[in-house]
């Protein structure tokens, strides 16, 4: 069933667990993510990220997610992650999608206030939900630059988040506490106070990005100080990648014999971190 964050994500908050969201370009990622789901009974949410559209184009795959998501028996939230452009975010909405991420990080904080508190007053007249994001998560491609050298000046200030929710009047804020996109070239080092003082300070339920290769320890020591979804991509695009090539090795060269290795393999990496999040057998409470 179709949900957005706010009614996925309130309830996580209110009981104290995680909720992941596993970007899907395409249907064996999609349907990985949602058998996991429901074998589970865990809410979940799908979608795709700007940056990814040229593995799956938005026009592409809206169609099928939504309606994979409409079926769906646990709650399912349709969301646009890493949104760079109104244009783009706007098309999202108007095809189905039931929560945007408009990413403003890099902008100014009052463009970045101005920008999503537009976008959000435009998506809640759609019965959708925005997310932001405040200060700024880097990839891992980044690890020779500044950001490396000095990421605590890109992390989220705590004053700074509740005054940005309050005038942005946004449903989830991505903070920036020590992790990154993509595979880890090094072991990140999360700022866990920092994620305390801030979902203190803010009503709304904060987002870790960069979820693929932190360790179990790190996804439920940020859970317990605060974070309510958790961005996966990395790790299940891999599990695809590595079931393709082992179902070729066992001599399957034919496409359709090859999607189930696929399918299997996503939804038991989907499995291991919705257990972790502690979102199994949550579905009931959406």
């Amino acid at each position: 069933m179709l949900a957005n964050l706010n009614e996925v994500l309130l309830p996580a908050r209110q009981n104290g667990y995680g909720v992941g969201l596993f970007n899907t370009v395409n249907l064996e990622l999609a349907r990985g993510v949602l058998r996991a789901a429901e074998e589970l009974r865990s809410p979940v949410i799908i979608g795709t990220a700007e940056i990814l559209l040229p593995s799956g184009p938005l026009e592409d795959l809206a169609p099928l997610i939504v309606s994979m998501a409409d079926r769906a028996s646990v709650p399912v939230v349709v969301h646009y992650d890493h949104g760079l452009t109104f244009e783009k975010c706007m098309e999202a909405l108007k095809l189905g999608f039931t929560s945007v991420m408009y990413d403003c990080s890099t902008d100014s904080y009052e463009e970045n206030v101005r920008k999503v508190a537009e976008l959000a007053k435009i998506a809640h007249c759609f019965g959708a939900t925005v997310e932001a994001e405040l200060g700024h998560v880097g990839d891992n491609q980044e690890a020779g630059g500044r950001e490396a050298e000095m990421p605590e000046a890109y992390y989220t200030d705590p004053a700074q988040a509740k005054d940005f929710i309050e005038k942005t009047q946004a449903d989830a804020l991505a903070i920036a506490v020590g992790t990154a996109h993509g595979a880890y070239k090094f072991k990140p080092k999360l700022d866990f106070e920092r994620i305390r003082t801030i979902a203190d300070m803010v009503h709304v339920p904060l987002v870790l990005h960069g979820g693929s290769g932190l360790s179990e320890e790190d996804f439920k020591k940020s859970i317990a100080c605060g974070i309510r979804k958790v961005n996966i991509f990395t790790d299940i695009n891999i599990a695809a990648a590595k079931a393709a090539e082992q179902a070729w090795k066992e001599g399957k060269t034919c496409l359709t014999d090859i999607i189930p290795y696929q399918v299997e393999a996503v939804a038991a990496a989907a499995k291991v971190k919705m257990k972790i999040f502690g979102s199994e057998n949550r579905s009931r409470e959406v």
